[in-house]
């Protein structure tokens, strides 16, 4: 992969939210009172950490012609993340999704609407040819026309020499059944991309907690080199195929504020290092790292830290 004469490091393709995150500490959402709103979704936070890492990334999605519309452009801007390639939709409103402010996994409710309007326009073979990395989630592939624009645009992209990159974040209440989801990541394992999975994903998708080998010889049958498989506050391990698992334990962090987001602080720091070429347990400790950076603030990654100063 000639990575360096690529204008875009990162395509990110899929969802952009609202996130209304709840005020009060470890409660459900039954007894959350109060609610922050932040830009969310897993590819947006993909793309503004990456920008923020000074990569050169570009969002694909659609939002509502609406205040948080607005909101989420002027967002992107401030951190120049490329987003002319978003779609405004009249008649459906941005998606909204509240989640609860949790050490664990939090509890959430989305209302989406215009998030999945993603079409085959928004992405030319153009685009493609410039680009290092795609990344979407499972979020983004549960719903049409989104679903079918990214498969189809996937392929495209693996034909065309682009590394994937995946993040299974499986939610029951997003997929019309398990059997499609299983399906589509099935279709999307294809295209051997990067996955990064987290155990409570995997307990979501198979229903029962397996042994992590399990999880790995799964992806590696359907033809996946590299999975991540993140294991909260016990760390990380990664399976390449014929190769030992790496594993590598969580950054102790005093006071965790917020969980939402670190997930994709994570993969984040991955991909940055892996676009730098860096050896995969680098690639893995800058991931800690960051994700570790993002338990210590509510929200997002703060403005005020030079990210790079803290992983390099």
């Amino acid at each position: 992969m000639n990575k360096k004469n690529k204008k875009i490091d990162i395509l990110c393709v899929g969802e952009i939210l609202i996130d209304f995150i709840g005020h009060q500490s470890d409660v459900l959402i039954n007894n959350t009172r109060d609610y922050h709103r932040y830009l969310g979704g897993s590819p947006t936070n993909v793309a503004m950490n990456s920008a923020r890492l000074g990569l050169k990334p570009v969002m694909i999605s659609a939002v509502g012609n609406d205040g948080f519309g607005e909101y989420i452009f002027k967002r992107l801007a401030e951190v120049d993340v490329d987003a002319n390639s978003i779609k405004k939709i009249e008649n459906k409103p941005t998606s909204v999704i509240f989640v609860s402010k949790s050490d664990g996994t939090p509890d959430f409710i989305p209302f989406r609407a215009a998030d999945y309007y993603i079409t085959e326009d928004q992405i030319t073979t153009e685009t493609l040819k410039q680009t290092n990395i795609f990344h979407t989630t499972c979020f983004a592939l549960s719903k049409d026309p989104a679903q079918t624009t990214i498969l189809k645009k996937a392929e495209e992209a693996y034909n065309l020499g682009c590394k994937l990159s995946i993040d299974l974040n499986y939610s029951k209440k997003l997929w019309n059944s398990k059997e499609e989801a299983i399906n589509v990541i099935k279709t999307f394992c294809k295209f051997n991309p990067l996955i990064k999975i987290s155990e409570d994903d995997m307990l979501r998708l198979f229903e029962t907690t397996l042994p992590h080998q399990e999880i790995f010889d799964f992806f590696h049958n359907l033809g996946v080199e590299t999975i991540c498989l993140t294991l909260g506050s016990k760390g990380v391990k990664l399976s390449q195929k014929g190769q030992n698992t790496i594993e590598l334990p969580a950054i102790k962090v005093e006071k965790v504020l917020d969980t939402t987001g670190a997930g994709d602080a994570f993969w984040s720091g991955f991909l940055f290092a892996y676009i730098k070429e860096k050896p995969i347990e680098d690639c893995l400790l800058v991931a800690l790292q960051l994700a570790a950076l993002k338990l210590q603030n509510v929200g997002r990654l703060p403005n005020n830290i030079n990210i790079l100063s803290k992983l390099l």
